[in-house]
């Protein structure tokens, strides 16, 4: 990772810490879809004990790309299988460890305003 930033402007950001949710944190995961479908209210992300924090993922990812286009970035580098961040791959909203093809709530909302994601196990 840090070849690939060497040279470039980097601004780390994490998407949960955004929203208030803190760290360290439960475990959350999208039930009902991908973060494109949370952005279009058809899906929800709650943590393990069932509180739902959707609106708490859908605050820290807009937050996130309120920073991206404030500092013209044009690429995000994001944890894979995050409800917030997978590129790929997210964890399949039955806590079972099981993942799935999908976008995380912010690299959907990235994806879709014009901004390259790339998930952190391309460069890593």
């Amino acid at each position: 990772m840090v070849q690939f930033c060497r040279g470039k402007s980097v601004i780390r950001v994490c998407p949960e810490m955004l929203a208030g949710i803190g760290c360290p944190r439960e475990r959350h995961e999208i039930v009902g879809g991908d973060g494109g479908d949370v952005l279009e209210g058809n899906a929800r992300v709650f943590s393990i004990s069932g509180k739902d924090r959707t609106g708490q993922f859908v605050s820290g990812a807009e937050e996130t790309l309120c920073l991206a286009q404030k500092n013209d970035c044009s690429v995000a580098i994001l944890k894979e299988k995050s409800p917030s961040c997978g590129v790929r791959l997210i964890h399949s909203g039955k806590f079972n460890s099981v993942t799935i093809p999908g976008l995380g709530v912010t690299a959907a909302l990235l994806k879709t305003s014009g901004i390259k994601v790339i998930p952190d196990t391309e460069i890593l």
